[in-house]
């Protein structure tokens, strides 16, 4: 049994998670990750996760926070500029749902409504048979994430919360997106009309930082950025703006999640109905 079954899955383990997944945990991992003391686990780190320092810039880097935070370099993460072409706004592994009488990400035991993800009833109304894009973060993955698309974008609605994991482990013991501390905007794309981005932390998330508070997206320019553990991202998209490759489909009809890299083509706008049948809640 590893250490993240013994936590969700048994009694014992369930009593010790609850401090684990507190923010005061993570605001106390968080302080230590950002100090020079933690510098000495950045090169396992690498090593474990088999991360290529070519593709980063590390110069001046003092703290394991500043290397998670690191900046990739130019040119490793092109953003295609195509405007009817919606792209990933973040590295992670893809699962797509289809939005059905409100219910989304159903897993096992626990199922998510658009209204407990949003905790804003109107807004929530406005994506019933859509699609929810999830994109998960692993440790390995760049951790900054920029605008999916231009357009007016609304202030930043902080949820507070606690910070599971993201892993799948946690996925089918708890309501974690419902749970955990999140943050999100809208943006009044002109292509893909008005869609939610969403952050999610996550265990030993020290913070989510976005740059930019009420104003102008403007299409892969840097939305912000994870410290420390797996997190997510979340894209809400109105029925039928949006024709996604069916190869993303096909893998989510089987339960597969798909790499996919930060400004990567996702799919193009398309005024036709979805024609492959996403999960949706048993």
């Amino acid at each position: 049994m590893t250490f993240l079954s013994f936590l969700y899955n048994t009694i014992p383990g369930r009593f010790i998670l609850k401090p684990l997944a507190s923010r005061t945990f993570s605001k106390f991992c968080g302080a230590f990750l950002d100090s020079t003391f933690s510098s000495f686990l950045i090169k396992g780190f690498v090593r474990k996760n088999k991360i290529n320092l070519e593709d980063y810039q590390t110069d001046g880097i003092r703290t394991f926070n500043e290397f998670f935070r690191r900046r990739i370099k130019d040119g490793k993460r092109s953003f295609d500029q195509t405007p009817e072409h919606l792209c990933a706004p973040c590295d992670g592994l893809l699962s797509i749902w289809q939005i059905q009488k409100n219910t989304v990400i159903p897993v096992k035991q626990s199922s998510y409504t658009i209204n407990s993800l949003l905790q804003n009833d109107e807004l929530a109304s406005e994506y019933e048979d859509g699609l929810c894009l999830v994109f998960r973060l692993c440790v390995d993955n760049y951790h900054r994430y920029c605008y999916v698309d231009s357009g007016k974008k609304s202030e930043n609605v902080f949820i507070p919360g606690v910070l599971h994991t993201v892993r799948p482990i946690a996925l089918q013991a708890i309501p974690v997106f419902v749970q955990n501390c999140r943050e999100y905007t809208t943006i009044e794309s002109p292509v893909f009309g008005k869609l939610v981005q969403m952050e999610v932390g996550a265990m030993l998330v020290g913070r989510i930082t976005n740059f930019e508070g009420e104003g102008i997206a403007v299409r892969g320019k840097e939305k912000g950025f994870f410290e420390y553990g797996g997190s997510t991202i979340i894209l809400l998209l109105k029925k039928n703006m949006v024709k996604l490759r069916p190869d993303l489909l096909e893998n989510s009809t089987r339960g597969i999640e798909s790499p996919v890299k930060m400004g990567e083509m996702l799919g193009q706008t398309s005024a036709f109905s979805i024609s492959f049948s996403l999960p949706t809640p048993q």
